[in-house]
């Protein structure tokens, strides 16, 4: 029972492109290409990435909480972790000048640890590079270190970047928005026209802002949120003709349901396919057998108070459904008067299979309004 309560290590995935911005103060306008960067250092331009992540990451040396960095060696972050000694693990070794293959390859190596978010210094080639690889499946954040600056996924400053980063490691509460990822063409840049396009999107941790349902001196109105969150859950579910959304107990859940008209089991779990109620108080065992071989996906609420996603009232929820739907495919869904009435402390997860419960934990995010996500820790 010990184990329950001592807080998971926050695991950060850290990397550096070292040569963002170094044409910047040349007039190269950008940074893009070997032989940008050659006429760059030939013209004794500094490598200033790195200053600028010691500058985000100067907030982590006042951290208490647990915290752990996984990053590449040398000037893609082992370098500027030492320097502020920082605990690190080199999770990819590179030498030389490094290429959008190397930043690529470093961030593959940071998903396979399992990271909660995976900061990163450079600009808009650097967003774009990772982008690639990364896509929505962990938060990031950008220290901007670049000339060219246009996506959405970057802190205003290197400070801020930092300020952001601590309120996670921490556990506070933290939005969770869709940022875009863009950049323009270098070289028609540098003839003078500015042509820049979306390239794709990331998730992107942000200060937590009321932005809906508010009133009251700012207080959120409980059943109003409870319908944003049911009006964008029935437009997700309706985006996933065919997949079958297995609802949790819980009011939350119960708003939802009744959003679509649908009967709902109140403290059972139900299955929805289709924008019909296809099964009813199903068991484990009924679980198991609806969902084998189909897309699906678990949607849960939080226990107010206590915390708890699984293992409280939901215990049709085993070990073995959550492990054939996937982690990837968990929908948790909770008001921010519900989240922040837990004090920051984390979501539990009670599975019964101490392996699934490590596996589970984490950074996650709860749907908390109408296309509004924070990001909350979960143990």
């Amino acid at each position: 029972m010990l184990e329950k309560v001592q807080q998971k290590v926050f695991r950060l995935g850290l990397i550096v492109n070292p040569f963002a911005g170094i044409g910047g103060a040349l007039a190269l306008k950008g940074s893009d290409g070997a032989d940008i960067r050659e006429k760059a250092l030939a013209m004794g331009a500094e490598k200033q990435a790195n200053q600028k992540m010691a500058r985000a990451l100067a907030s982590l040396q006042s951290v208490s909480a647990p915290f752990h960095i996984y990053t590449a060696s040398g000037d893609m972050g082992s370098s500027v972790c030492a320097q502020l000694a920082l605990p690190y693990t080199e999770v990819y070794q590179t030498s030389g000048q490094t290429e959008a293959t190397h930043t690529q390859a470093a961030a593959s190596a940071m998903l396979e640890e399992g990271v909660d978010l995976l900061l990163f210094a450079g600009g808009d080639g650097t967003a774009r590079n990772l982008c690639e690889v990364v896509a929505e499946q962990v938060p990031v954040l950008g220290v901007p270190a670049g000339c060219k600056i246009h996506s959405g996924v970057y802190a205003v400053t290197p400070s801020a970047a930092g300020e952001v980063l601590a309120m996670m490691i921490k556990g506070e509460l933290v939005s969770e928005v869709d940022a875009e990822v863009r950049d323009i063409d270098e070289a028609a840049f540098r003839d003078g026209k500015v042509i820049a396009r979306q390239f794709g999107e990331m998730r992107v941790p942000e200060a937590l802002n009321y932005i809906q349902a508010v009133k009251m001196g700012g207080r959120e109105d409980d059943q109003l949120v409870q319908e944003d969150i049911a009006a964008y859950l029935t437009e997700m579910m309706d985006d996933e003709p065919d997949t079958l959304f297995v609802m949790g107990s819980g009011s939350t859940v119960n708003t939802v349901m009744a959003h679509q008209d649908l009967a709902n089991t109140l403290l059972g779990v139900d299955v929805v396919k289709n924008g019909e109620v296809i099964a009813t108080d199903v068991t484990a065992r009924q679980l198991q057998s609806l969902i084998d071989g189909q897309p699906a996906k678990i949607v849960v609420t939080v226990i107010g108070g206590q915390g708890h996603i699984f293992g409280r009232g939901n215990q049709q929820l085993s070990p073995a459904v959550i492990r054939q739907v996937g982690r990837q495919n968990l929908i948790i869904i909770a008001t921010k008067q519900k989240l922040q009435a837990l004090s920051s402390r984390p979501l539990i997860i009670d599975t019964g299979d101490a392996e699934l419960d490590a596996e589970l934990a984490g950074t996650v995010s709860v749907i908390t309004g109408y296309r509004d996500r924070v990001l909350y820790p979960a143990r």
